[in-house]
């Protein structure tokens, strides 16, 4: 084992890098490529469903394979599949001006699919490769590099697109998917024994038994669906009011995207400051310090009720960021601390399947909901379900500590 300061964790955070920057740079570049006509808008909304499917449907096949074979081959091959796929999109705008909706479908489906499998596996494979002293240090290191490619790709993909073409830029992230395959070290991680009954049993049985043994592992702490249950609620909520309202408040009320940029800039910054002050500090009551960070996402809704006052809504931005990813780095450092190895990938499925695929619904109701009852009333009832989901998980056995007594 080893510190944040070794080659090994050097390594994994920098293929992890790698990978977010791809990820977050994919749909921009999609889009880019409807601005310059090689896309269709209907293209592009069938494109981001298609990854979003593969992603869905590899986050359990990811966890399950990991536990059974190991998190580092899993990151190898999903790495490689991620990478496959983008090359297939690249190939296909690289032969035509247009784009052909069967490959490029095809390769956004399998880049979704690499995304998805290395996702909860990248969470996983922390605690073979840093001690479970410096866990929460190493959390907070890559959750900075998350919030850093939330920006650098995008921008970096943008730029490649701009200067060199749509078929360059994938070509990129071909390339970044290549670095996440080979660039993690490879931690001592032998194979889990299987009985003989269990070698003849079809792969369907032993992906659904082995899933099971995950969600059971999961049962047996009872912070872990509580805090679950909690993020899902302040995803489907508060992050709908973000993606769903916030373009119209800010377009009613500054008649510009400028409260948007605003609110994302501040959102970013905090997201950074709570990064940097979880990695030097594990408070005891580490639990319900993480769900008062999840609950101070009600600020936001709150905020825009008086969003023509700017500062407000920039000061709930900051703090909301600031809470959240002290939600996000004892939430991970807890499941790696309190999951047994031999199944934590798989736990690590069901943390991510379930609240990314609980996420849609929000997004998809908000917008009629607001246009019925009016905007205002969803903003506070978002506001006291982000609170309630938050006082409501704190009140679990365990939740205190985020960890079996």
């Amino acid at each position: 084992m080893s510190s944040v300061r070794s080659i090994q964790f050097v390594r994994l955070w920098s293929g992890n890098t790698a990978s977010g920057i791809a990820t977050w740079a994919l749909p921009f570049v999609l889009g880019f490529a409807v601005s310059r006509g090689v896309l269709s808008a209907v293209d592009l909304g069938i494109f981001l469903a298609l990854r979003s499917v593969g992603f869905l449907v590899a986050v359990p096949i990811g966890g399950v394979m990991a536990d059974r074979i190991g998190s580092r081959r899993i990151i190898l091959a999903s790495s490689l599949i991620a990478a496959g796929g983008t090359l297939l999109v690249c190939l296909d705008l690289a032969l035509s001006a247009q784009a052909t909706p069967l490959l490029t479908g095809a390769g956004v489906f399998f880049s979704g699919i690499g995304q998805g499998a290395s996702r909860p596996v990248y969470q996983a494979i922390v605690p073979g490769i840093v001690s479970v002293t410096y866990l929460q240090t190493a959390n907070a290191a890559l959750s900075l590099s998350i919030r850093a490619t939330i920006l650098v790709g995008p921008a970096a993909a943008t730029l490649i697109a701009t200067m060199f073409g749509v078929a360059a830029a994938f070509l990129a992230i071909a390339i970044l998917w290549a670095l996440s395959a080979f660039l993690p070290p490879w931690p001592v991680e032998p194979p889990r024994q299987t009985s003989s009954a269990a070698q003849h049993s079809s792969y369907i049985r032993l992906f659904a038994e082995d899933f099971t043994e995950g969600y059971h592992e999961a049962r047996r702490h009872p912070w872990f669906f509580a805090a679950l249950a909690a993020l899902c609620a302040v995803v489907a909520t508060g992050y709908s009011v973000t993606n769903v309202l916030l373009p119209v408040i800010s377009v009613d009320v500054f008649d510009s995207a400028t409260l948007l940029v605003g609110s994302v800039t501040a959102y970013m910054l905090g997201a950074l400051a709570g990064a940097v002050v979880v990695s030097h500090w594990n408070p005891i009551k580490r639990g319900w310090w993480g769900l008062v960070g999840l609950g101070s996402y009600a600020l936001v809704p709150l905020s825009l009720l008086a969003a023509e006052t700017f500062w407000m809504p920039m000061v709930a931005y900051a703090l909301a960021g600031f809470g959240m990813e002290l939600f996000n780095v004892i939430w991970f450092t807890a499941i790696q601390d309190g999951i047994v190895r031999e199944k934590l990938a798989r736990v690590s499925s069901l943390d991510f399947i379930i609240s990314y695929g609980l996420a849609p619904l929000g997004l998809s109701v908000i917008a009629p909901l607001s246009t019925s009852v009016g905007i205002a009333p969803i903003l506070i009832g978002t506001a006291i379900i982000c609170m309630l989901a938050a006082i409501l998980a704190s009140m679990t056995p365990t939740a205190a500590e985020f960890r079996l007594k």
